[in-house]
């Protein structure tokens, strides 16, 4: 699938969102740049990222700070098991983190999300 069909599909629904997960965008940062460049630029979508590597690292690798550019939401961190809190709201383990990146990134320190959400 090309940038434009995905922004095609993106923009066809006007209550949806964008979320990167699974297969780790980080790891493709610079495809994932791309693509979260144009929904910000052509939509007023928020784009939330689940990585495997935490805010910090990301900072230090050029492709994947750009990929932190231009998303809302991170949450960061490897899904421990032996941390897995069915509780929590939009993370599997209690060691990750639900970053809100803009806010971060003005500050140069980690800015956690605030949200009232528990299951």
């Amino acid at each position: 699938m090309t940038v434009d069909e995905i922004m095609e599909h993106i923009k066809s629904d006007p209550f949806c969102n964008v979320t990167f997960s699974g297969g780790d965008p980080m790891y493709q940062a610079e495809g994932f740049a791309v693509l979260s460049e144009r929904i910000r630029k052509e939509t007023t979508k928020n784009i939330w990222c689940y990585t495997g590597f935490t805010f910090e690292a990301c900072l230090r690798t050029e492709s994947q700070l750009r990929l932190l550019r231009s998303i809302d939401v991170l949450v960061d961190g490897p899904f421990i098991e032996k941390l897995r809190d069915t509780s929590l709201c939009f993370r599997g383990s209690s060691n990750q983190r639900i970053i809100d990146v803009q806010k971060s990134l003005r500050t140069g320190k980690v800015e956690i999300l605030e949200y009232n959400a528990r299951l």
